[in-house]
């Protein structure tokens, strides 16, 4: 590679999909220089997953993003989750089988308060997230792609190719989010695991037409429709003139995805709506294929894998899009406070000791539900026992449940008193995302995020002077998870740090200490 004089970009983003936008808003959210650079022209105007789970709305929130994305989201409020019916019109007339939207448990508020109104496709996330990376002036570089990458002890050399031609670019750390078939991953020689393809190849079919009229009011997330002539799954966009639908590719037929004509395309949507005449225009069509696979590492020295890069999930439950959320947001704050020298690089070693059993986790529980889809899919006393049975655990858990187990935690307890309840996993244990409560109007999610933060029970007099004295915020809290005189530190992510429940001889010292392990900072020595 070319030697170049174009200064140290502190972290490069690779991939301009949902999880690079983001991982490149949280970088910019934390106050790090960074360069995105995505081969396509724009941000992607075919939507893929439509679910935005609880987690990765609660980190919307910290970017201040939560209110445009939910203006973008379609109301499916009291809508059908999932119908089956022959045709569109069929549907309209009322001959079709439904499951309705899940309804909030009882104890969801006690989880967290923060919901959207309904589905928001990727394409819609994608440009309110690109949109505000423009207003944070951010280094967005649009049709540049990585031809080369080499690194070394102080920093990875990067070679891209852009509208201008190639050029190199001096990097302190690389984020690889360029999806299943990362070609970061396979330079960086790291391989994968898991099923690999599952079922046949699809083919995504982005359309307009105005089905309102055949609906007759009729809401639904997905459709599973059944004719002979256009059998595949249409797709809620904007509920009225923008869908999807996903067709078969028999791959092993000898079909390829350029038989999928505008023409041919246009048949299929008008056969699976049951109107000969229907007014339809072909936007973009989207190869696919349903994926399982788990990145054999997600770190190679400064190199990280985020999202589809890291793991493919199956497509079922929507863990897929807000697995690779969780990833960008546990590692931007790492890479910020390694950046700001306010960590040691020891520090970015916990990502992957973090994410990738959240990952893998996620995968097998994505797959269980993959291979029998009434386990996701079922309601009532029997379908939670065929879950239970199955090793199935509750939705809101694979979401929010799951705890980390690394050197960023003291006393980590992995291990999940339930997978069925949420409240229960959510109990404060170090590894958890900090638990909700109110505090003056304001959620413990939203008092904690972008920052280190002590919360103290009522006795905790003590507590709050000793954070004062180190400059840690701290706030008082009156919930069963902690005791009056106990304190909790909770990291920049909202994942519990640390609990203490017994009294502590020197606070103030103690939560010093606990920070310099924490953030891996060097001990300092004696007489130096």
């Amino acid at each position: 590679m070319t030697e170049t004089s174009y200064p140290e970009v502190p972290v490069l983003v690779v991939g301009g999909g949902s999880v690079g936008l983001l991982t490149a808003a949280l970088l910019a959210h934390h106050g790090v220089p960074a360069v995105l650079v995505e081969r396509r022209p724009g941000p992607s105007v075919h939507p893929r997953a439509t679910g935005i789970g609880p987690r990765t709305v609660e980190i919307l929130r910290e970017l201040g993003l939560d209110t445009a994305v939910d203006a973008a989201a379609v109301d499916l409020r009291g809508a059908t989750a999932k119908a089956v019916a022959r045709t569109v019109i069929e549907m309209g007339a009322g001959d079709v089988v439904t499951v309705p939207m899940p309804v909030p448990s009882a104890t969801e508020p006690e989880t967290t308060p923060f919901r959207l109104r309904g589905v928001c496709a990727q394409d819609r996330l994608d440009a309110v997230v690109a949109a505000d990376l423009a207003r944070r002036g951010a280094d967005v570089r649009w049709s540049t792609r990585l031809v080369g990458i080499a690194q070394d002890a102080d920093g990875v050399d990067v070679e891209l190719e852009g509208p201008d031609g190639r050029y190199a670019l001096r990097c302190g750390r690389v984020v690889a989010a360029d999806g299943a078939h990362s070609p970061v991953r396979t330079a960086l020689g790291v391989g994968t695991s898991g099923a690999g393809d599952l079922g046949k190849s699809k083919i995504n079919i982005l359309f307009g037409a105005d089905l309102r009229p055949h609906l007759r009011g009729m809401a639904f997330g997905t459709c599973t429709i059944t004719t002979p002539q256009a059998p595949g799954l249409l797709v809620t966009v904007d509920g009225a003139r923008t869908w999807v639908l996903h067709v078969t590719c028999d791959v092993d037929g000898g079909e390829r995805p350029e038989d999928f004509t505008e023409e041919r395309c246009v048949g299929l949507v008008r056969a699976a709506v049951g109107d000969p005449g229907l007014d339809v225009e072909v936007r973009s069509v989207l190869p696919w294929r349903p994926r399982s696979a788990l990145a054999d590492r997600f770190a190679v020295g400064r190199a990280f894998l985020v999202g589809d890069a890291a793991h493919t999930v199956a497509p079922i439950g929507a863990f897929g899009l807000n697995t690779g959320v969780a990833d960008a947001h546990n590692l931007a704050w790492k890479l910020a406070a390694v950046h700001r020298g306010e960590a040691g690089a020891g520090l970015l070693d916990t990502y992957a000791q973090e994410r990738e059993p959240v990952a893998a986790a996620t995968l097998d529980q994505a797959m269980r539900r993959f291979a029998d889809l009434a386990l996701h899919w079922g309601r009532g006393p029997e379908a939670d026992a065929a879950r239970a049975a199955a090793g199935v655990w509750a939705a809101p858990v694979v979401h929010l449940g799951q705890r980390y187990d690394s050197a960023a935690v003291v006393d980590p307890r992995p291990e999940l008193p339930s997978t069925l309840d949420l409240v229960a996993a959510l109990d404060g244990s170090p590894g958890s995302r900090v638990p909700h409560a109110w505090v003056n109007g304001v959620s413990t999610v939203d008092l904690v995020a972008s920052r280190w933060t002590l919360l103290v029970g009522a006795a905790g007099d003590g507590w709050v002077a000793a954070a004062a004295g180190i400059g840690l915020h701290a706030h008082r809290v009156h919930a069963p998870w902690l005791p009056d005189d106990g304190a909790m530190l909770v990291r920049p992510d909202a994942i519990v740090a640390m609990r203490i429940t017994s009294p502590v001889p020197d606070p103030a010292r103690h939560l010093a200490e606990v920070l310099d392990q924490l953030l891996a900072r060097p001990v300092p020595v004696p007489g130096t």
